[in-house]
This record gives C-alpha cells, sequence and structure tokens, in this order.
C-alpha cells in the first residue's frame, strides 16, 4: 500500500459573519488541527481559557467553516486498483468535497472515514474541501425534533451528536465545541488488496504462548493469487515464525504484567501480504503483551467479587479516572501524554479509566499504558444521557464500535470494555427524563449492539454494560458488594471523610474530592482583583454550581479559617488529599473483598476548580504527592478512633470516647514481607510519650491487621500518632494521625526551615509539622515528595524538575495564624 500524507498547511475560512469580526478570507490552518486553535496561532482571538472569554468562544461555533487544500497525484497512483480518501479523525459534521464534487459527509468524531476517489481525481494538481457545520445550531435543531435528557451541566441537546460529549460543557469542563480535522489525513493506493482486520488470540500452555492468528483482506479488483506470512519478534529481537498450521508458538516466553507485578515486555507482531511476484501489496505491524487479562466474579461471603485477573494473579486495581487532556485536541500530543502517565507510575498507578464523555484516546496514549504497565478500563463514548436509536443512528454507533475495537484491541493495556458511564442507573433511574422507548434503547444499545460486535470482533477481552453496574439489565444496579460501585455521598452528599468506612465496595471505579488549582495555576486565567473563590471569573472556572460552599463548608469542618487567599488554596488541596486517603487505605486494608480504587480524577481539561490530582499545567496537587503513598505496593495505614468517629461536634455535651488505633500494612506484591512496625505517640513538640514496634510479615496479596492500641487515656487534643514500617533498614511507609480535627490540636510553632544542596532540599522542624508544603514562586517544582508531616526532625526530598529560587514551605500550622 502507499501512503500519501496530507497533513500540514491547508487553507481555512469562517462562513459567515462572527463574534470576533474575522473576514470570510482562507488563513493557513494546521492539519490536524482545529478552528481554534488555528484563529489563537493566528491571533485572531484570544485564549478562550482566560477569565471568560469562553463565552465568545461559543458563540462562534454557531458559524460554518471550510478546510481547503491541493495535492498532486502521479499517473503511478492513478493506475493502482483502489485509490481512498482516509480521515483518521473529523470533528465533526462535515461535507467532503473533491475537485468540485461531494464525495461523502461525516457525522462522527469518534469514527474513521473512507472515500473512494479513484474516478475523481487526476494526475497532478486536486483540490480538496472540507466544509464543517455548526455543531451548536446542530443539536438545537435535532433537541426540536426529538428530546433527549443528558448532564445539566451541557448544552441541551448534545447527545443527538457523536463527538465528544465534555466540548459541550461538564461540572469540571467549559462549553468549547470546538471544530477541526483533529487526525490525520492521507490518500491510500492500494494494489490488489490490503490486511481488512487481524486478530492476534493468546493460548497460554505449558510449552508456551501460541499465538493464533487471524486475518481477512479486503480485494480491490479481480481476486489474485496472494501469500499472507506472519512473524513475531521478542523484545531481545529473537525472531519466531509460523508453523505449518499458521500459529506462532513463543517458547519461554517473558509476560507482560501491570505496574508494580513485573516487567512488561512487548512483542512485534509483523504481518505481509505478497502477491504471485513476490511483491508486497500491505503490512500490518503492531505491538503485544502476552498476558492473560479478565475480571473475576465469583459468588463468596460478601456478595460477588469484581477483580482484575492478570496471568492468574488477582490484582488490586490502582489509579484514576482521565479525561481528555485539552479541550483544544491540537495541544494534545503524545509528549504531553507520556509526561501525564510518566506521573501516574511515578505515584504508583497500575490503572487508568478511560471516562466516556470524551472521545476515544489517540494510538499513542494505548501504546504508552503498554509500555508502562497501566491497565485501561476503556469506556465507549457515551456518558449521563439518553440516546433515541433509529436505523441512522444504529448504523453510526455501529462503524463507530467497530471502528475503535479494531484500532485498540492487540493492545497489552486493554484490561476491559465498558459501555458508558453512568447511565443504566441515570436511565433506570429516569435522571434525564428518558422515554419509554429510550429505557429500551439503551439495553439494545449496550446489551445486545455493543456486546454482539464484541463477540466478532474482540471475545478476548472482557466486557461490562455501564459504570457502575452490578451486571446489567437494570438489575441490582446500585449494589455496593457487587460489581463497580461510584461512590458520592463523601463530597456531593457532605459526608464525613469516616462516611468511607462503612461501604466495602467490590471495586471503586469512582469517587472524588474537589479543591482549587495551584495558585500558578489561578493567575494564568485571572487578574488579581478576580482571585476571590466567588468572583464572576473564578465561578466561570468552578463548573459545579455547589462546590465553592461544600470546599468552605469541609473546612469549617476540619481546619482553621484560612488567613488569606492563597492559604485557602493550599487547604482546599489539603482536605482533597485527606478525603481521598481516608477511602483508598481502608479499601486497601479490606484487600480480597475491595480489589479496585479509581480516584475522580486524574487531570484537567482546561484550568478549573476540580477533582482532579494534576492541574491543567501538568502541577502534581497534594492529592497526587497522597496518591503516591497511599497506592504504594507496601502500605503501612491506621485506622483511628477519635472525635472524628466518636464525637463530631466540640459542643456535646462532655462524655468519655475512645481514642485508638489499629495499623495496618498491605503488601500488594506477589512476595512475602518481613519488616518492623513502628509507633510513637507523640505531644505538639513532635517529642516520644510512648512507643512499642512489632516485627510482622505479611504475605503476598495481603493486608495484615495488627493489635488494637488504646490512648483513651490522653488528651485528643494534645496528642497525636505516628508510625512506619521498616524493611531492610530502611522506612518503606509512614503516616500520622490525629485524634481530633486539625483545626482543635494545639499546634506549636514548627519553625520550619528549608536548605539547598545541589539537588536535595532539607526541612527540619522545632515541632510537629503537619502537611508540610515546599514550592516556590515558578510553579514549576516537583519533588520526590511533598505534603509530608515533619516530627521534630530533618527530612531530605529530591528536587526532580524546577526552579531552586525561592523556594518556601509552610504547615497546617500556619492556615489560621495571623502573626
Amino acid at each position: 500500500m502507499k501512503k500519501i500524507s496530507l497533513n500540514g498547511m491547508w487553507a481555512m475560512k469562517i462562513n459567515g459573519e462572527n463574534v470576533y469580526g474575522i473576514s470570510n478570507d482562507y488563513m493557513p490552518a494546521k492539519v490536524p488541527g482545529s478552528v481554534y486553535e488555528t484563529l489563537m496561532d493566528l491571533g485572531k482571538m484570544p485564549d478562550p481559557y482566560y477569565r471568560d472569554n469562553e463565552l465568545n468562544a461559543l458563540k462562534l461555533m454557531e458559524q460554518d467553516f471550510t478546510y481547503q487544500t491541493v495535492f498532486n497525484l502521479t499517473e503511478d497512483m492513478l493506475e493502482l486498483d483502489g485509490l481512498l480518501l482516509r480521515f483518521d479523525g473529523i470533528d465533526t459534521l462535515g461535507g467532503v468535497f473533491l475537485n468540485g464534487s461531494s464525495i461523502g459527509k461525516t457525522e462522527n468524531m469518534h469514527r474513521i472515514w473512507e472515500f473512494d476517489i479513484k474516478d475523481l481525481v487526476r494526475a497532478g494538481e486536486n483540490e480538496l474541501r472540507v466544509v464543517l457545520y455548526s455543531p451548536t445550531k446542530f443539536i438545537k435543531e435535532e433537541q426540536q425534533k426529538c428530546y433527549t435528557g443528558g448532564s445539566h451541566e451541557c448544552m441541551d441537546g448534545f447527545p443527538h451528536i457523536r463527538k465528544a460529549h465534555c466540548m459541550f460543557g461538564w461540572d469540571w469542563g467549559p462549553r468549547l465545541p470546538d471544530a477541526g480535522i483533529f487526525r490525520d489525513v492521507n490518500v491510500l493506493g492500494i494494489q490488489e488488496c490490503r490486511f481488512e482486520q487481524v486478530y492476534v488470540r493468546q493460548q497460554h500452555k505449558s510449552e508456551g504462548v501460541l499465538l493464533d492468528i487471524d486475518w481477512s483482506l479486503e480485494l480491490f479488483g479481480e481476486e489474485t493469487l496472494t501469500e499472507v506470512e506472519f512473524q513475531v519478534i521478542g523484545p531481545k529481537g529473537d525472531i519466531y515464525n509460523q508453523t505449518e498450521d499458521g500459529n506462532v508458538l513463543i517458547t519461554e516466553p517473558d509476560l507482560w504484567w501491570p505496574n508494580g507485578y513485573g516487567k512488561q515486555p512487548l512483542y512485534t507482531v509483523r504481518g505481509e501480504v505478497r502477491n504471485e511476484k513476490g511483491e508486497v501489496l500491505d503490512l500490518w505491524e503492531k505491538r503485544i503483551g502476552l498476558r492473560t487479562l479478565t475480571v473475576k466474579r465469583e459468588k463468596d461471603e460478601w456478595g460477588e467479587s469484581f477483580c482484575h485477573v492478570v496471568n492468574g494473579v488477582p490484582v488490586f486495581a490502582m489509579g484514576a479516572d482521565h479525561i481528555p487532556e485539552d479541550n483544544i485536541l491540537g495541544r494534545v500530543t503524545k509528549e504531553r501524554t507520556r509526561a501525564l502517565l510518566d506521573d501516574c507510575i511515578a505515584a504508583n498507578f497500575n490503572s487508568i479509566r478511560v471516562w466516556g464523555g470524551g472521545y476515544y484516546p489517540d494510538d499513542f496514549f494505548f501504546d504508552i499504558c503498554d509500555e508502562l504497565g497501566l491497565m485501561v478500563w476503556l469506556d465507549f463514548m457515551y456518558a449521563c444521557a439518553s440516546y433515541e436509536l433509529d436505523d441512522k443512528f444504529e448504523a453510526n454507533i455501529r462503524q463507530e464500535t467497530i471502528d475503535n475495537v479494531l484500532r485498540i484491541r492487540h493492545h497489552a493495556c486493554l484490561a476491559l470494555w465498558c459501555g458508558n458511564n453512568e447511565m443504566e442507573t441515570q436511565v433506570q433511574d429516569k435522571a434525564w427524563k428518558p422515554s419509554p422507548k429510550q429505557v429500551m434503547d439503551y439495553i439494545k444499545i449496550y446489551e445486545y449492539i455493543i456486546p454482539s460486535i464484541l463477540k466478532e470482533y474482540d471475545p478476548m477481552t472482557f466486557y461490562w454494560p455501564s459504570s457502575p453496574s452490578s451486571g446489567g439489565n437494570y438489575e441490582d444496579s446500585w449494589n455496593p458488594n457487587k460489581g463497580d460501585t461510584h461512590y458520592w455521598d463523601v463530597w456531593h452528599g457532605n459526608k464525613p471523610f469516616s462516611e468511607y468506612r462503612k461501604f466495602h465496595f467490590r471495586y471503586a471505579s469512582e469517587f472524588g474530592f474537589q479543591s482549587f488549582p495551584c495558585i500558578q495555576t489561578i493567575e494564568s486565567f485571572t487578574e488579581k482583583k478576580d482571585r476571590n473563590i466567588f468572583s464572576r471569573v473564578m465561578e466561570m472556572h468552578q463548573r459545579n454550581t455547589a462546590a465553592n460552599g461544600k470546599i468552605l463548608n469541609y473546612i469549617s469542618d476540619n481546619y482553621l479559617y484560612p488567613k488569606d487567599f492563597d492559604h485557602l488554596i493550599y487547604t482546599s488541596q489539603l482536605l482533597q488529599a485527606d478525603a481521598i486517603r481516608y477511602g483508598v487505605e481502608h479499601w486497601r486494608r479490606h484487600r480480597g473483598r475491595c480489589m479496585g480504587a479509581i480516584v475522580w480524577q486524574l487531570n484537567d481539561i482546561w484550568p478549573v476548580a476540580s477533582w482532579a490530582s494534576i492541574d491543567y499545567y501538568g502541577r502534581w496537587k497534594a492529592l497526587h504527592y497522597s496518591e503516591k503513598r497511599f497506592f504504594a505496593p507496601i502500605m503501612i495505614s491506621c485506622e483511628e478512633e477519635g472525635e472524628m468517629t466518636k464525637r463530631p461536634h466540640c459542643i456535646e455535651e462532655p462524655h468519655d470516647i475512645e481514642k485508638s488505633a489499629r495499623l495496618n500494612v498491605a503488601n500488594e506484591t506477589r512476595e512475602d514481607v518481613t519488616g518492623t512496625v513502628r509507633w510513637a505517640l507523640r505531644n505538639p513538640k513532635a517529642e516520644i510519650i510512648l512507643q512499642g514496634e512489632e516485627e510482622i510479615t505479611v504475605p503476598a496479596l495481603t493486608s495484615v491487621w495488627l493489635r488494637k492500641l488504646d490512648f483513651s487515656s490522653y488528651d485528643e487534643l494534645k496528642v497525636y500518632l505516628t508510625f512506619e514500617f521498616i524493611m531492610d533498614n530502611k522506612v518503606s511507609s509512614k503516616g500520622s494521625c490525629l485524634f481530633t480535627a486539625p483545626k482543635h490540636f494545639g499546634f506549636e510553632d514548627p519553625e520550619l526551615n528549608v536548605r539547598t544542596e545541589g539537588d536535595k532540599l532539607y526541612i527540619n522542624s522545632k515541632a510537629y509539622a503537619r502537611s508540610v508544603e515546599i514550592s516556590n514562586i515558578a510553579g514549576d517544582l516537583k519533588l520526590s515528595d511533598n505534603y509530608f508531616d515533619v516530627n521534630g526532625e530533618e527530612i531530605c526530598v529530591d528536587i526532580l524538575s524546577g526552579s531552586k529560587e525561592n523556594i518556601r514551605v509552610r504547615s497546617v500550622y500556619d492556615i489560621g495564624s495571623f502573626m
């Protein structure tokens, strides 16, 4: 096959009057790219992320846009048996014209579009024109024809268009439904035939891994004699050829494992189709990992398990929910995605859930997950809506499903396909006022159409109808002891952090807590006068209408009132880290019953207050540093009892309460570990009042409880507990806990100090310093650890990146201190 890339500089124009007063003349535009990206590159529109510029950018999408280019073909190309124009991604509603003739329409951002151009092209120059029609006008018109409901933060009618739903708004994202040609454009020249599809099945046997390779060819012109041959190249360069029956046996295979369980060797499968002259007509080449990966669902004493099993090993999924990395898709690059996913590994993730309200990620996303060992839970792109199924919509989503299954199914990282985000429960509960037909259409789409396609094209990968779900068919959908769960009583329900301990979900695939982004990120979209959380600009960058009030409410429960805007931002991030830690540590202590903790959410689509652990500019919030600790393969944690659980309001009639601690060590490795648990009860000066230690062995893939420690005779306002797990004379995990809310503890001034020596920072205190934040004015500091406790000691951390100038430190003591 010959391929001519049409990527590069095209011409683009706006078809009609627009809010920016831009003329209707053609202007240079990158492809792949988008309308917003082009106009910003040319300085013709301001950054839609700054202040409230989003409002005018949204109005621009009421227009249509034209992209145009000229490409050349040689006589040799014209003599080939097939010529196809291929768009790997058009966003979204388009008309495609070649040399003045219409060759087709596009109506789905999530599909690959190919058009037969053999009878329309000529030798020399050919003019290609793509007209992109207004997505906002379209959804308004369709909504008038047939009502479909969906997320209240989205624009009415968004389910009518197969476009990333979050482009129309979400409770963390703007209404910026950009348009463009966002993936590669090519002319494909085909001689005789090409690979239609290749599917590699794995059979793991005692003698090795047997690869059964199914393939089919798409013919162009008359059928001719062809030969298809495959070979496999191992990670060390070993070559494995097909046997007489067409299979490939990999002896002494190197298995692929999720991060933390083993390595991620990848094998290259290469297939060629040749004609009787020996000419290579087409090439198929992909990387795979040798592994078995499924989800175990078995009845047990608590209900029914829901657990990833990799190579026979049950894996506790640890990670976060991924949303699109930018509302302007041209800004999503391989390098940026690599940095984000590297940050996941740095925080000990082994899993990523791709949320269903965005778009199917680029090939490089899955390549990187293969390399890093991140299991991918992949939603199909449906979220928080009801859909109207008719013949046209069914044909459209069938091809969307096939396109993406064929594109993604070979990846080692692919752990499961999921039908949608939150729609089984929402349709069942009539959240978006679905019609009786739409209630039935739900079952047709997610429990018949999509599963039937997967049965044909990817039967080896586990399918789950919705998230959350107990297995589908609207049956027992909210059961906490079956399937996966989205839990939001902590946050949306205003429940205290301790509420997590009442539940032992089998797999928590969504739970979260908001915070504000880092102060330098806020400065990027505000003027100084905007820096109040209730200013118009700050509220434009807070898309959950009740969230600012919730943050203040949770602050009132836990911390003193922050003394200024900057400390309010800091405190919000501590709250977020506290909340999520409380849940994850609890579920890891109950490993076996719970087997997954996927935090909502990993990243931001623009600079905004949200549930993300990494903000839009890649800055780690306190939560991401905390995730590094509570997702560590070997982790010590404490289930304490104190005022939070026994006397949440200090104005209650005085009564004695339990103040106790049960320590637990979780071992999410495939080896038994032995070490020493050491604990100390301390006063605010960090002086030790009481201490103890115990040597324990924690078997592989388990957690072990230690005996309860009773501190009820001590004043909860004047003592706290530190604990650590020591292996090979090194502290592998540590933490601390209070027996009252931080706002009521008797902190003393820790007199924090920091000094720099090369790429190391040394932080010391003269008293207990809780949640020490290390930062710089540039906001570009990334450290080996941050937001940690210092107990009257000196702690060293590594500077991984960022400026060493103007380093500052603060702790919880500083939040309410006006000295």
